[in-house]
């Protein structure tokens, strides 16, 4: 597999920069071998089964950018990539000249308060920060919810609401699992009344996601690492649909990206690196809900590999055709394995 395998041009005025006046209002495009429909998001409840069970990401988006200034008087800016422990975490910079080993950051806010960390390692890629308290705490009152790169406009206060997820509750990640963001309470509920219930697993999506893949031979690329943890009850869950027949669908690459992993080393929580390309065979997930995706990204491989490459091809080549909204705030595909 190469890194051009996986390219496409995308006008820039596809990118959606703003979520929805409601989660529900995307679209979705169903994506079978050989045929695609154009749907509302809404018309999911026509795909589903009574016995298919929904798999989402519980994850919650921490304001995991911070800005400050170097003991030398420099403008510095952190994104929180994992947190660690209580008080460290490893972070991305930008600054003019990225910082020494053992020298202190402040950290600021709009109030005037701050406050200093200590830079206690670099493995290359990520420093590793030692904060003075408990991150999240300082994070609540310092941090800036960390938009992607490819959306424009200053955080606000639709993005801290639509960033996030109706399932959001264990904060940790720095970008939402997008696909569940066009879930809204009133779906979720007409679901259950139909026979189609859900779920959750928490994979705390890392800054790592939205790193360029460098190198052209895929077989070379290193993938980033993040947490996850599966709760036995979803176990069971997955199981019980199993048994009755029902189909496990992934809600975003995240939730499926955790599946798999378990079903390589069946361990409930730890680190995954899994990196997913065509001719992976898939143990667990059956459907997958997912947005668009980035040209030469893993996610893009990701689907490629569950619906096979000249699908996604041809979903994409039809998505830009009938401009879909691409990306984070953008629409949806339902997915069906290859």
């Amino acid at each position: 597999m190469q890194l051009s395998d996986f390219n496409y041009e995308l006008p820039a005025r596809l990118i959606a920069q703003n979520p929805l006046a409601e989660r529900t209002a995307s679209r979705l495009l169903e994506v079978q071998a050989g045929s695609l429909v154009d749907r509302q998001f809404k018309e999911i409840l026509s795909l589903l089964k009574p016995g298919d069970l929904l798999i989402m990401n519980d994850t919650k988006v921490i304001p995991a950018r911070l800005h400050g200034k170097k003991s030398t008087g420099g403008a510095i800016e952190l994104l929180i990539e994992r947190i660690t422990s209580n008080q460290r975490a490893w972070v991305q910079i930008r600054a003019s000249k990225v910082p020494k080993l053992d020298s202190i950051v402040q950290i600021h806010n709009r109030n005037g308060q701050s406050f200093e960390a200590k830079v206690v390692a670099y493995d290359g890629r990520f420093f590793e920060i030692e904060f003075p308290e408990a991150i999240l705490d300082l994070l609540e009152k310092f941090g800036e919810l960390p938009l992607p790169p490819y959306i424009e406009h200053q955080p606000n206060q639709v993005d801290a609401n639509r960033y996030q997820t109706v399932l959001a509750k264990n904060p940790g990640a720095v970008a939402a699992p997008t696909a569940g963001l066009h879930f809204d309470e009133a779906i979720l509920a007409e679901l259950r009344a139909m026979g189609i219930e859900h779920t959750s697993i928490t994979l705390h999506v890392g800054a790592g996601t939205f790193s360029p893949v460098r190198e052209e031979d895929l077989s070379l690329h290193k993938m980033h690492s993040e947490w996850y943890s599966i709760p036995e009850t979803t176990l069971a869950a997955i199981e019980k649909t199993r048994h009755a027949g029902g189909r496990i669908i992934a809600v975003g690459t995240t939730s499926l990206r955790t599946l798999e992993s378990f079903a390589i080393n069946q361990q409930r929580s730890g680190d995954t690196n899994l990196f997913i390309t065509p001719g992976f065979t898939f143990k667990i997930v059956d459907c997958l809900i997912t947005n668009f995706h980035l040209p030469k990204s893993t996610l893009l491989m990701l689907v490629s590999a569950f619906a096979g490459m000249e699908n996604i091809r041809q979903a994409y080549q039809h998505a830009i055709a009938q401009e879909y909204r691409f990306f984070s705030y953008g629409d949806a595909m339902f997915l069906t394995r290859l």
